[in-house]
């Protein structure tokens, strides 16, 4: 084993396996690991720079976070897409962040608004860039959608709320990645709303908004027709 595999090494302020599992899990929402993909242990090993146990444990560890399926004694494959799916997880989604969003408004102080301003504003700028055409951070622009929608719920005052929201978030993520859902002023002019319901703490009109949000990107990635 070298040293870069040995567990509790850090690199970034993070162990090894810890850093490893981060990037995996990346690899995985971001679609560079594709649906029902083969995960071999020996490849994954030299690509992530980790041992064998150490690449096992990541693995269950995606395993219950639905990530990875585990097949028995035949190993590992990215977790399938499905539209049944996709409609599940989209709904979870609108039902969490509905909840932590008129928790959220009611609690919100001005740090909060501060917070929402800064991430809708970083969301808005790489939106109108990819309205004019450029798609080369389509990974960042959901990073700073990610960023944008967290920031209206941060205020809810339930730290389980937010983590169960975050893994919802990440799987819907998921499959905007493999359509490549982008819908341009529609999306960034709900985005705007949100925003200014936020500053209001109108949570009914944010709700209802969020909820055509959810929607319309369900929808938007169902017609591409990239998800079996």
């Amino acid at each position: 084993m070298t040293s870069a595999e040995i567990d509790g090494e850090q690199q970034n302020g993070l162990t090894v396996s810890e850093n490893a599992y981060r990037r995996m899990r990346s690899d995985i929402i971001f679609g560079r690991l594709r649906p029902k993909q083969k995960l071999k242990l020996d490849g994954l090993r030299d690509s992530y720079g980790i041992s064998i146990s150490t690449l096992r444990e990541i693995l269950n560890r995606l395993s219950s976070e639905g990530l990875v399926v585990a097949e028995g004694q035949r190993g590992f494959e990215v977790a399938p897409v499905s539209v049944e799916n996709l409609k599940e997880v989209a709904a979870l989604r609108l039902l969490l962040e509905a909840h932590a969003l008129k928790q959220s408004f009611a609690a919100g102080g001005v740090e909060w608004e501060g917070d929402v301003v800064a991430s809708h504003h970083k969301l808005a700028t790489l939106e109108r860039r990819m309205a004019a055409g450029d798609m080369s951070q389509t990974e960042l622009w959901k990073r700073y959608d990610w960023e944008f929608h967290q920031s209206l719920i941060s205020a809810c005052g339930s730290q389980v709320l937010m983590d169960t929201h975050a893994a919802i978030f990440d799987k819907y993520l998921r499959y905007q990645m493999i359509a490549l859902s982008f819908r341009g002023d529609i999306a960034a002019s709900e985005h705007r709303v949100l925003l200014e319901a936020a500053l209001d703490r109108d949570s009914k009109t944010a709700r209802e908004v969020l909820a055509r949000h959810v929607q319309g990107g369900l929808e938007h990635a169902l017609a591409a027709g990239l998800i079996a």
